[in-house]
């Protein structure tokens, strides 16, 4: 699945299939794959040995039943936790993944986007650093082709961007504080703007496309929100239903179209 190949608009799977599924984990991608989504999402960050592993939030108790900061945990010790049955006992036992679990797991299916967690950055940067490890990992596996690499964190996709052949890479924004946006984008040739729906409009859209950026908007399940969406131009939603969202978009007779 390479970037030029997508169709427009994406649904992307938020997390996986996260409202069916526990968030983050194997099932919860595999399900997505298996609904043929065109992009996956997930969130990654690092552990206390430095390894990649995927999570959203930067504790464990929410989504765990671990205590505790992530960072403060070795890759082992993460791997003995079940990252399944605070969603439902039916997922007891699901693992906390790493990165190139589901890469593994994607290649050739759907693309992925990587949300890069802005407290795994290091100011220092280290030989090992999150966003060093991801770039090594996509040229490892051969799929820059097919990632998109995104963070709230405007330090971090510029990192990215100094290095060769770097992915797509996607600026994340929240809330309605949107000034020097464009001129983040421009500055690490992003490839989208992934920013919260409730503060896009056709204005800043339009201003979007002008620049060549793909705009992705998060976290979308309702209906008429996403109908609001297509409506407006916007190239991909973030969802936790991929498969209510793809027949949402089926049904609209929204025009697919390519890179």
């Amino acid at each position: 699945m390479k970037m030029q190949r997508l169709r427009y608009p994406l649904i992307i799977a938020h997390r996986g299939c996260s409202l069916r599924y526990p968030e983050n984990t194997l099932i919860a991608f595999e399900k997505a794959l298996e609904s043929k989504v065109q992009m996956i999402e997930l969130d990654v960050t690092l552990t206390r040995d430095r390894e990649l592993v995927v999570i959203h939030d930067e504790t464990l108790d929410r989504t765990t039943n671990g205590r505790g900061r992530v960072m403060d945990h070795t890759l082992a010790e993460l791997k003995r936790l079940d990252a399944g049955g605070w969603f439902s006992r039916r997922f007891t036992g699901e693992p906390v993944p790493t990165l190139a679990d589901v890469l593994k797991m994607a290649v050739g299916r759907a693309a992925v986007n990587i949300e890069i967690k802005p407290e795994a950055y290091d100011t220092r940067h280290p030989e090992d650093a999150v966003e060093r490890q991801v770039w090594e990992l996509l040229h490892r596996q051969h799929m820059t082709d097919d990632v998109v690499v995104s963070s709230f964190d405007a330090r971090v996709l510029t990192e990215i961007s100094r290095m060769e052949r770097p992915p797509a890479l996607g600026y994340l924004t929240e809330g309605a504080g949107l000034g020097g946006v464009f001129d983040v984008c421009q500055r690490i040739g992003a490839f989208s703007w992934n920013v919260d729906y409730r503060y896009v409009n056709r204005t800043r859209i339009d201003q979007a496309h002008a620049m060549g950026l793909r705009v992705f908007t998060y976290t979308v399940n309702s209906r008429k929100q996403i109908l609001s969406l297509l409506d407006m131009g916007v190239d991909g939603i973030f969802t936790d239903d991929p498969v209510a969202a793809a027949a949402c978009l089926s049904n609209s007779g929204s025009e697919e179209r390519r890179v």
